[in-house]
């Protein structure tokens, strides 16, 4: 059955900020170029924790071993609480050790040991093991993150680990030969690398579930199990003696007093990250110079593991496991336990490494140069340093894993930095644009504004014109429907028009059809379709004749009408000429504006205005 992956990224919580990314040491996580989200690749990554802790917005998750323990303690069958002796530096908040230890039975569990018994025997282990050198040099296998990466990534060091189980899994081998090989085991520790240290180990060495503090801080809450509740209880034999010192990165040499003397010992310790990464590196290309075993934690000691509580203060924590390891050494039954000693010390506490070799093919030079040069770092030299922000020591790393698809570049800071800055005088320039741009527009909207006043003045000057003209004036649409007429019209037309009138002024919208006769309507459909003027045609309309001139003033859209009542004594046309060119001319200048700005009413009216004088002017002239 497939396991489910160590780390877990929610990517309805990540803000892709990439900090999981640059912290990751073996860059385990890869950005997707399509959607930008960072994914764990399970099969690289060493199980530190880094990206765990490094995720503010807490996306990153891992496997909870809550239930299975549940179901453990559920079965039946004797189940052993195996807790790391870092119990003293994480649950400074509990008073007494003892109230702890009944704080964990109340869970159901059968047995509660300390692993420190099982740090004493590993202890002696590699105190054999270096005093006894034979030409080879070591690097100590209790971080399972160290294991892991030198499994994956420097698989030819494999031999040079020591071949020596952790003290989880020789703690695991003691409950076992002491209670029955049928004991469930479940271990609780400040590692979440262990939860995979866990899977590789079979028979009386197994591991069936690994709790992490964190988990078991959620356990004591879920079953409101309080230290002011209980009373004592003792952790159940064997008990370690300088073993609880195993959470301080030195303390498992200090449990044995393997020698840690500058001069004559042959042991080198190292904790955290990058200095676990240069150990390695060092030890890879430098032991026959160093000629030291090391013994590294990745982690500043267990006290620091990605399972404890945040915000831990490591040197209150050391001084918590030291206090713990004198109060328990001061009452301390040393003839028993080296009876003890003798008794386990047959247990066979070897190990085997598997190499899973997950380095990438290094690229060809011709892509890194590519890469570098989109970075903006051209021709950066192979050992040049960068400023690490990215994650990788030099720029010409990130470009190998930006080339190895395994980082993107926006994790440089130098370049995204440039980025921004364009991006920021881009944005600077829109909005300097922007305000010239509303500048323009409110300039646009006032000449605008008094634009719209000039139409409307001219508009009213144009209306009252027309309606002080003798002569009847209409205009009608392509439909015949009257577009405007002036109040002349309406006194020929009748009383019917005038009615009209007072419910729709000036017959706008009116249907000529309905107030002319056939053969006088006709005459406007005729100049409509064919684009050819009447003048001066007699119609008889009722009783009155009345002189019709009919003209095209938009072709096909647009025609103009003058009527003028035959038996009405004339105005002599010289003076309709006159007023109407004096009017023209007064407001020439005006009517071109208004035939630019107000379109085709402005422009239909000053064509109707002209066709009326050259009508009057011009009476036997076809238009």
């Amino acid at each position: 059955m497939p396991v489910e992956p160590l780390f877990h990224i929610s990517h309805e919580t990540c803000i892709k900020c990439y900090s999981c990314v640059r912290i990751c040491p073996v860059k385990a996580i890869k950005v997707n170029v399509s959607t930008e989200m960072p994914s764990i690749i399970p099969e690289r990554c060493i199980g530190c924790g880094s990206c765990y802790h490094a995720c503010s917005p807490k996306s990153i998750s891992f496997r909870s071993s809550i239930e299975e323990t549940r179901a453990i303690l559920s079965s039946g069958e004797q189940v052993a609480a195996i807790c790391d002796p870092t119990i003293s530096g994480e649950f400074h908040d509990i008073t007494d050790y003892r109230k702890f230890v009944e704080m964990i039975r109340q869970l159901g569990f059968t047995y509660v040991s300390e692993a420190s018994f099982g740090v004493d025997l590993v202890a002696l282990k590699y105190k054999e093991l270096f005093e006894n050198f034979r030409g080879k040099y070591h690097i100590t296998a209790n971080c399972p993150a160290v294991v892991a990466f030198i499994e994956k990534y420097h698989p030819e060091l494999i031999n040079n680990l020591a071949p020596i189980v952790s003290p989880m899994v020789a703690t695991s081998m003691v409950i076992r030969k002491k209670y029955g090989p049928d004991v469930k085991v479940v271990f609780i520790g400040p590692c979440i690398s262990t939860k995979d240290e866990a899977l590789k180990f079979e028979g009386d060495a197994r591991i069936d579930a690994v709790l992490t503090f964190v988990e078991l801080r959620q356990l004591f809450n879920e079953y409101n199990i309080r230290e002011s509740q209980l009373e004592f209880s003792e952790f159940d034999a064997p008990l370690g003696h300088k073993g609880s010192l195993y959470p301080i990165s030195n303390g498992i040499l200090q449990a044995v007093d393997i020698s840690e003397d500058l001069l004559s010992g042959n042991v080198i310790t190292t904790e955290g990250r990058n200095n676990m990464l240069h150990a390695v590196k060092e030890f890879d290309s430098r032991i026959e110079y160093i000629r030291k075993n090391f013994n590294i934690f990745y982690d500043e000691g267990c006290l620091m593991g990605p399972g404890t509580s945040p915000g831990g203060e490591k040197f209150l924590r050391m001084t918590l496991v030291t206090d713990y390891a004198n109060k328990r050494l001061s009452t301390f039954d040393k003839e028993t336990w080296q009876k003890e000693i003798g008794i386990f010390s047959e247990l066979d506490l070897t190990r085997q490494f598997e190499p899973d070799d997950q380095r990438l093919p290094v690229p060809d030079e011709e892509k890194i140069e590519e890469v570098l040069k989109m970075i903006n770092r051209e021709g950066h030299l192979h050992n040049e340093p960068g400023c690490e922000s990215c994650g990788y020591s030099t720029c010409r790393d990130l470009a190998i894993a930006i080339s190895q698809g395994l980082a993107t570049t926006e994790m440089c800071h130098v370049f995204s930095g440039h980025n921004r800055q364009e991006y920021i005088q881009t944005l600077r320039t829109a909005n300097e644009n922007l305000a010239k741009t509303k500048a323009a527009l409110k300039e646009s909207e006032e000449t605008a504004r008094h634009e719209h006043e000039v139409q409307k003045e001219s508009a009213d000057i144009i209306t009252t014109m027309l309606q002080n003209l003798l002569s009847g004036v209409v205009i009608v649409d392509e439909d015949l429907k009257i577009y405007q007429s002036n109040k002349a019209f309406i006194r020929i037309i009748g009383e019917e028009a005038a009615m009209i009138d007072e419910v729709i002024p000036g017959l706008v919208g009116a249907d000529l059809k309905s107030i002319l006769p056939v053969h006088f309507y006709k005459m406007f459909s005729y100049v409509l379709t064919s684009d050819e003027a009447i003048e001066n045609k007699d119609v008889q309309f009722g009783e009155n004749k009345l002189g019709v001139s009919v003209f095209p003033i938009r072709s096909h859209k647009y025609v103009g009408g003058i009527l003028r009542d035959m038996y009405v004594p004339e105005v002599r046309k010289e003076q309709i000429v006159t007023r109407l060119t004096e009017v023209i001319d007064e407001n020439f200048e005006m009517v071109q504006k208004i035939a630019y700005l107000l379109g085709e009413g402005a422009s239909k009216t000053e064509q109707m205005l002209n066709s009326i004088i050259d009508t009057y002017k011009n009476p036997g002239k076809t238009q």
